[in-house]
């Protein structure tokens, strides 16, 4: 029987690919903290579940929807960057290492984009705290030497799905306030600015027109298993629907599919305020991500979920 592993099972992604594995009739087996196969820091452990395993996928990381203090930057570097490199030594310590590494990464990875798409061969790398944590994290998955091991980082865009990210965005929207999110100057601290944190004012995101890349959750699945099936498919890897939003239409479809006709913009020192009371950060909506996932597209992957509003409707509905 196929044996998958997947470690970060527990988490919006990992949920649903464990439920999709075993659904075909694989033996799926979990890495993670607690209530899985094995545990993080048990290495021996993790080494037993990879040797002879066909697959493994690593989804796991600490949510970046948070304030990002001194603490809660050293957990989200730990939580990727030490996983990955400990997946990596088990690899090493395995007879029979598992053929394919799929590894997330994400599309926050490239600079601020408003005026092309990011591609894979195009595509040019930001700066700050978030895409520090990226490279590090590719870092991690990349360099170590494992000989028949096809590794594949996927530089994943926001991911919609019942959940997650469409929580705040529902919750906002039927509270009247799912208008736009406008940038604007705002005075960062030189502890904020010199760990990389602080939003940097761009005009485009002013106006509501900081671009949104996303996927739906299903073509997430399919993705992991069209690599499976495509073995000239290695290294990086875009993953995101072909046809980014951006803020102000997202909005305005969010609040047709849920028939609200009014949705307050917010502005710069609204986020700010906002943010620092619900414990998050600006750059997550005010950052302007625009990937495109040439290397899938090239390869022949179609996408299940292109249409925007249809996408959101779907989602509503379940």
């Amino acid at each position: 029987m196929t044996r998958v592993v997947v470690a970060g099972a527990s988490g919006f992604m990992g949920r649903r690919l464990v439920a999709a594995r075993r659904r075909a009739g694989e033996d799926v087996r979990t890495i993670g903290r607690r209530g899985a196969d094995a545990a993080w820091g048990d290495t021996a452990a993790i080494t037993r579940l990879l040797d002879g395993a066909d697959l493994l996928v690593n989804l796991a990381g600490r949510s970046v929807n948070c304030r990002y203090t001194r603490a809660n930057r050293a957990e989200i570097v730990r939580s990727r960057v030490e996983t990955t490199a400990e997946l990596a030594r088990a690899i090493t310590a395995t007879d029979a290492p598992p053929p394919l590494w799929i590894n997330s990464s994400t599309a926050t990875i490239y600079r601020h984009a408003d005026d092309r798409p990011m591609t894979e061969a195009g595509g040019e790398l930001g700066e700050g705290f978030s895409v520090d944590v990226a490279r590090a994290w590719e870092r991690a998955f990349f360099e170590p030497e494992l000989p028949g091991v096809r590794r594949v980082a996927l530089r994943t865009a926001i991911v919609l799905g019942p959940g997650s990210v469409m929580i705040p965005l529902t919750r906002l929207t039927r509270l009247g306030l799912g208008g736009p999110q406008l940038d604007g100057r705002w005075p960062g601290t030189p502890s904020r600015i010199a760990a990389g944190v602080h939003h940097r004012y761009r005009p485009a995101s002013a106006r509501g027109r900081q671009r949104f890349s996303w996927v739906h959750l299903d073509d997430v699945v399919d993705a992991i298993e069209f690599l499976r099936a495509h073995p000239d498919l290695d290294g990086v890897v875009n993953l995101a629907a072909p046809e980014a939003s951006d803020d102000r239409t997202l909005m305005r479809l969010l609040r047709r599919a849920l028939g609200m006709p009014i949705g307050l913009p917010a502005t710069r020192w609204m986020l700010e305020l906002g943010s620092s009371a619900i414990r998050t950060e600006t750059e997550l909506v005010l950052k302007s991500r625009w990937v495109v996932p040439e290397r899938l597209l090239d390869a022949g992957f179609v996408f299940r979920h292109t249409d925007r509003e249809a996408t959101l409707r779907g989602i509503l509905r379940r």
